[in-house]
């Protein structure tokens, strides 16, 4: 781990812990020597960092301190580009247009070194773009399940057979082929997925349903081994 990393891990282990933790606790956690925590910390205390504490005792941060915003360690910047990158090649073109926003502004908050892990394009996610499917606006989808607000969808299952459910979405999963709603069905009285590309309308309803989606959530991914049929 470079040293700038592990002082920035350091101040989050500190900012984090409810009392003191000791040298030993933080170099085990971040797989290095005793020797070297003491000297990050000695290195902290120099900044001004209002770290308290001795050796055998144990070290806390000072309550008030804050690390400045957007502040990430290398692999955690890399993440960011990786994820932004598979964002640009969903069907959701305002998510694909916000994620070149995304890493604009971060590039232009982030220290120098991390910087260049943006601007660098070292890293890549190969692939087609998915289609946006004609019938299917997702910047609404995305509102709804924020706003809980049930949807009405004309839908064609796998066997051709065409209803018009009303679904109170929860979630969207983007796979490489296609992109699937999840939303509890009022049709079927329980959670289905919706293949996007088998919608052919989509219509906001007006009516919500508060305070359920958090709760929906929690019960689809207790079923996610079993899945959801349409």
């Amino acid at each position: 781990m470079r040293k700038a990393s592990r002082l920035f891990e350091i101040i989050q282990t500190l900012r984090l812990a409810a009392h003191p933790i000791t040298a030993q606790q933080i170099a085990e956690k971040l797989e290095v020597t005793q020797r070297s925590i003491y000297r990050d910390i000695a290195a902290l205390q120099a900044m001004r960092v209002p770290i308290e504490g001795e050796r055998g005792v144990g070290y806390i941060l000072r309550p008030g301190f804050h690390l400045p915003p957007l502040m990430f360690t290398a692999e955690e910047t890399e993440a960011i580009v990786l994820g932004m990158a598979l964002t640009r090649r969903t069907a959701d073109k305002e998510l694909r247009e916000a994620s070149l926003r995304v890493l604009d502004k971060i590039a232009a908050a982030v220290p120098g070194p991390l910087k260049e892990a943006i601007v660098s394009r070292s890293l890549y996610a190969w692939g087609r773009v998915a289609e946006a499917p004609d019938a299917i606006d997702f910047s609404m989808i995305r509102r709804a399940i924020r706003d809980e607000e049930k949807l009405e969808i004309d839908y064609v299952n796998e066997q051709q057979q065409a209803t018009t459910r009303r679904i109170r979405p929860i979630a969207v999963i983007h796979y490489a082929e296609a992109e699937v709603i999840v939303g509890w069905c009022e049709l079927r009285g329980a959670l289905r997925n919706f293949r996007a590309d088998r919608i052919s309308a989509c219509r906001a309803t007006g009516n919500h349903f508060r305070r359920e989606g958090d709760r929906l959530r929690k019960l689809w991914v207790a079923g996610w081994e079993t899945g959801a049929k349409s």
